[in-house]
């Protein structure tokens, strides 16, 4: 017999028995469901990460030194153009670029009314989808894109200098020589999140990112990036910055500099998040064991139930092999339609669980799934209907058509 005449008979068998092969399906889709989800939320969470501190480009390395000043108040940066020039004299030679980072989320000074005051600020880079707003509008991509002037501010904030949030609206704050129009009073949750880091949601201040760091802002802060080629002693000469800046950076004295080995602790970081969802896929993996055996549980009530049909093929010509590729595909229809609906399934769950995990810092977790993933997905599903089903197939294949007449 044809391979496709023998799977156009196993649908057919199959569809004799509808519920039964349903409910076979659902052990199947379950298991790799619950398998695709976690490793979906997993390589999510490794992806966001190496996004974020990782080496973004191949063939080179990048690395960060950061500054922390003393006075969690103070407005004076750790780098200036002059640190960059300095670096790029003393060390030039051994890596490729240097340049000054940028945070989205700062503690700055703003004159609000007649008094100077210090707030936490939101540097918007795109319109924030999820915000209270109480009085007046948010800020809009025009806005950002032509950097206007313009800020949010928090509702406590508003009510304390301004006495209602309606009143804000229209008034103005200064910063760094910039005088923004106040245009939208947002409600705002707490100042730091569960980790100790500046919440997006709980600054006080929301301002265009452009415009802030538009000028003398451009050529300060407090991190900067180091790229390197891809062979070169990254963290040894990371390292050796770092120490020339505590004693010869331009906020030395007010503050500390520092280098972490972001590279060494995302390889440690990426490792436990393998081992934890390498131990609940094992989980999972039970649960494919179970289904794995009442495929089998059902193929054997199904070759004794179809011994007649069995004999039939036998009389007519169909060899043992034949009747044991027709009972072995029926297995594998029925797991890989299970694996494959249950890929789908584990994709969308990982999508949908995965922005509920929280990293802290604004870092927002999507899900990843791989290609990996659905080969996984159908070579499991696949294997679980090889093996459990052929016992069945065998036993079918061995009736004997003399014994069947009788």
């Amino acid at each position: 017999m044809k391979f496709i005449e023998l799977l156009r008979t196993a649908f057919q068998s199959l569809k004799t028995n509808r519920k039964r092969s349903f409910l076979t399906i659902i052990g199947i889709m379950i298991g790799i469901a619950a398998v695709i989800t976690i490793l979906g939320m997993g390589d999510g969470v490794k992806k966001t990460m190496y996004d974020k501190f990782g080496n973004s480009k191949q063939g080179q390395q990048t690395t960060e030194i950061g500054y922390s000043s003393v006075d969690m108040g103070s407005t004076i940066h750790g780098f200036t153009e002059e640190d960059i020039a300095n670096i790029k004299t003393e060390f030039g030679s051994e890596f490729k670029d240097v340049k000054i980072e940028h945070d989205s989320l700062i503690n700055s000074k703003m004159t609000i009314g007649d008094e100077e005051k210090s707030v936490s600020i939101n540097l918007e880079k795109k319109p924030e989808k999820s915000i209270d707003l109480i009085a007046g509008r948010e800020i809009t991509k025009q806005d950002l894109q032509m950097k206007e002037p313009v800020a949010m501010i928090k509702e406590s904030l508003a009510k304390k200098e301004f006495g209602t949030a309606q009143n804000a609206v229209g008034t103005s704050i200064l910063s760094n020589e910039t005088t923004y129009r106040i245009i939208g009073v947002y409600g705002g949750g707490s100042k730091y999140d569960q980790y100790g880091t500046l919440s997006a949601k709980g600054t006080d201040v929301v301002v265009p990112y452009k415009l802030y760091y538009d000028g003398q802002n451009a050529n300060e802060g407090d991190v900067i990036k180091l790229t390197f080629p891809q062979d070169a002693p990254a963290s040894k000469v990371s390292k050796k910055i770092a120490k020339y800046l505590e004693k010869n950076g331009s906020a030395m004295n007010k503050g500390t500099y520092a280098y972490y080995d972001m590279e060494k602790e995302l390889k440690a970081f990426s490792s436990q998040i393998n081992m934890i969802t390498g131990f609940i896929s094992l989980i999972a993996a039970i649960s494919l064991f179970i289904a794995g055996i009442g495929v089998m549980n059902m193929m054997y009530i199904s070759v004794s139930e179809r011994t007649q049909e069995i004999g039939i093929r036998l009389a007519v010509g169909a060899t043992p092999t034949n009747i044991m590729l027709q009972f072995l595909i029926e297995a594998m229809v029925l797991t890989v339609t299970g694996g494959l609906i249950g890929f789908v399934l584990g994709a969308g769950l990982s999508h949908l669980l995965a922005p509920l995990l929280s990293l802290g810092g604004g870092i927002k977790i999507k899900a990843h799934v791989t290609l990996n993933a659905f080969l996984l997905a159908f070579g499991v599903s696949s294997a679980v209907g090889l093996i459990f089903g052929i016992l069945p197939a065998r036993q079918a294949a061995n009736k004997n058509l003399i014994d069947i007449l009788r």
